[in-house]
């Protein structure tokens, strides 16, 4: 991948839309688009409250960092300025009451649990 700078302030909110998920009040801003893989490696996330995102693994990991606002990932709550690592294989849904602001670093394509 080459160099990119992403202006997010030139970027509109769009709608998350993952088939067979509800995605309803989640928006994006992708950061870092990855052209082999398809998709945004580095996004920027808004809830809405009441929104909520099912229990799902992460094959290769993730990093959260709480821009905005409180969100509950699993067990953990965690408010504006804490940074949460998830290390490869783990499981967690991700819901917040009040609404957030959430950077999201996932290297790999998230597996939605049924």
């Amino acid at each position: 991948m080459e160099k990119q700078i992403t202006r997010t302030s030139e970027i509109n909110w769009k709608p998350l839309i993952e088939e067979g998920v509800n995605t309803n009040g989640i928006s994006i801003k992708a950061l870092c688009f990855d052209p082999i893989a398809k998709r945004p490696k580095a996004f920027l996330s808004k809830f809405e409250a009441g929104a909520s995102y099912p229990n799902h693994i992460h094959p290769a990991g993730e990093e959260i960092y709480v821009l905005e606002g409180e969100v509950r990932s699993g067990k953990d709550e965690l408010k504006q300025g804490d940074y949460l690592y998830m290390p490869p294989g783990s499981t967690h849904s991700v819901y917040s009451k009040t609404g957030c602001v959430l950077l999201f670093i996932v290297p790999e394509e998230v597996v939605i649990l049924k």
